[in-house]
């Protein structure tokens, strides 16, 4: 699957992410293997759902869209599996930060 395709459409509030995983070297130049490394917390928007409506019937714009990469919250979101990718599905309040 490549990164601008999928076939999940998130719902009005909820924003689609592929986490990037951080390749781990060592100052000396040795590789960490991925048993190593934390949840990532860093990813790239595939879909972006709807506005969403408050609790106040406001209603809430998303804070990224398609392409942007975000940090989002360590436990936030729910994981996905789409063939072999793994995805994450999170809520507008979960992302944190755009990377510019």
């Amino acid at each position: 699957m490549s990164d601008t395709q999928t076939k999940i459409h998130p719902a009005p509030g909820y924003i689609l992410v592929k986490p990037q995983k951080k390749e781990t070297t060592t100052a000396s130049g040795i590789v960490l293997p991925s048993t190593h490394e934390e949840k990532p917390q860093q990813g790239v928007v595939l879909a972006v759902g709807g506005e969403m409506i408050t609790d106040f019937g406001t209603k809430k714009d998303s804070p990224c869209q398609k392409g942007d990469i975000v940090i989002y919250r360590e436990w936030g979101g729910k994981e996905y599996k789409e063939n072999d990718a793994e995805l994450l599905i999170l809520k507008f309040d979960d992302i944190m930060a755009l990377v510019k």
